[in-house]
Parts: C-alpha cells; structure tokens; sequence
C-alpha cells in the first residue's frame, strides 16, 4: 500500500501500490459536484474513494456513500473515509435493498472506460475491474438515475468517444444536460468528457467549451504543466464551474 495526498494534502488515501490507482479523473469529477451541506451523495463504484472523499473535503456537512463491489477496494474505501463515507460491497445489478430505498442529490460514477469486447484486458485483476467493463455502461447510468432524488444530479466522467452511449442510456425524464469536453492541450481533440444530467430538468442540453488541461502544445518536461484552473481543482479543492 501507499498512502497518497490529494488537494494538497486535504485528503489522504490508502492505494494499493500495484493495480487501480485514483489520479486526475476522480478529483475532476469531484470537482464538477455543486453539493449543499446535509445533501446526500452516492458514488457508484467508488474504489478507495478518492472522488467522493475529495468532495467531501471541499464540501463539509454532506451525508457521502460509496457502492464497491471489489472487497479489497472497498475496504480500503471504508478505511479511507472512516465516519465520514458510508461504503456499500455490492454489485451495481444487485444493489441491497436498503439502498434501493434511498434517493440522492448527487450521484457520481466514474465507469471502467474499456468494453473489453472491443479491447484487450489488463493483466491486473484490480486494473482489469476498474478499466475493462463487466457491467455494461447502460447499467451505470439507469442505475445512477434510478437512485436521483427529484430534481438531484448525475454526473460520469467517460471517454468522449462514448457520449453517445451515455446520451442514448439516459433515462426518459433526465434532462438539462450539459457535457464539459476536457483535452489534453489546446489544438488536441477531447479524449474525455465530464457529463451532468438533471432527474426532471427541462433546460436544453448544453455543450461548453474543452477544458484544457496541460500549458503548451507538447511535454517537455516533467514539471506540472497543468493550467491554473486544472492546478487549483488539484491543489486547492477548488469547484469546476459548469
């Protein structure tokens, strides 16, 4: 195990050394959440806890949950959080009914970005489970709307490439959708996109401009080449507006 920073030291995780291990994905998920202290927020598949704990971080008072289904993760997410996280070991096609008799403000899920019938799986088994899909994406966002309280949020960060997929998943009533693109410099297509659903909204769907997440149109060097805004969501916890 290591034991990792994030948001300059707000939020302290234990990772296993080898296999799936949080990085920038998760804090700008975070980021995108506009929670209200004593709302409730449910991450599906929250693996240490990287994303919800950072929420939490920036956002005091909120009743967080995590749903897990690798047992190592989620005891590592339970330890990660102690009081402050609810973690939940189960499977997204069998949640327990407990939580099937909860709703949420927010929800924020991060699925595996690879159908691995279209791509070749990972030798780690914990790489495999966070980067290959079992569960078919479909799942994770009728799973995520199902659990929205009304008028609450849903938010995936994914591969651009599969937008469409999330778009044609959304149930009938999620609407006010907005997708932030984010590319790795200016000039780059998108590789990834951070989407936000709202359970009744009724505003029209909404494309913004990328966010761009690395100075310069090349690496040429190993220093942090993050732009302000991506540096200040990392170090500081600060919001994503959008």
């Amino acid at each position: 195990m290591t034991k990792d920073a994030f948001l300059g030291g707000k939020v302290h995780l234990y990772q296993p050394r080898h296999g799936y291990r949080a990085g920038v994905d998760a804090v700008l998920l975070s980021a995108c959440v506009h929670a209200k202290n004593g709302q409730r927020v449910l991450e599906l598949g929250c693996g240490a806890g990287a994303a919800i704990l950072c929420l939490g971080a920036r956002i005091p008072g909120l009743r967080l949950t995590g749903v897990e289904r690798d047992p190592t993760y989620a005891a590592l997410a339970t330890r990660n959080g102690g009081n402050a996280l609810e973690v939940i070991e189960a499977d997204l096609s069998a949640l327990p009914f407990s939580l099937r008799q909860k709703q949420f403000d927010h929800v924020l899920a991060n699925p595996p970005y690879y159908d691995r019938e279209a791509s070749v799986s990972s030798g780690n088994a914990a790489r495999e489970a966070a980067h290959g899909a079992q569960t078919p994406l479909a799942i994770w966002v009728k799973t995520a709307a199902k659990r929205l309280a009304p008028k609450g949020y849903a938010h995936f960060i994914h591969l651009a490439e599969r937008l469409p997929d999330i778009l044609a998943a959304l149930p009938n009533g999620m609407g006010s959708v907005e997708v932030l693109p984010l590319a790795a410099r200016a000039g780059r297509a998108p590789d990834r996109i951070i989407l936000k659903a709202r359970k009744n909204g009724r505003a029209a769907f909404k494309l913004h401009a990328p966010l761009i997440l690395h100075q310069g149109d090349r690496h040429t060097h190993d220093a942090d080449s993050y732009v302000p805004l991506v540096k200040s969501i990392l170090r500081d916890g600060a919001a994503l507006q959008f």
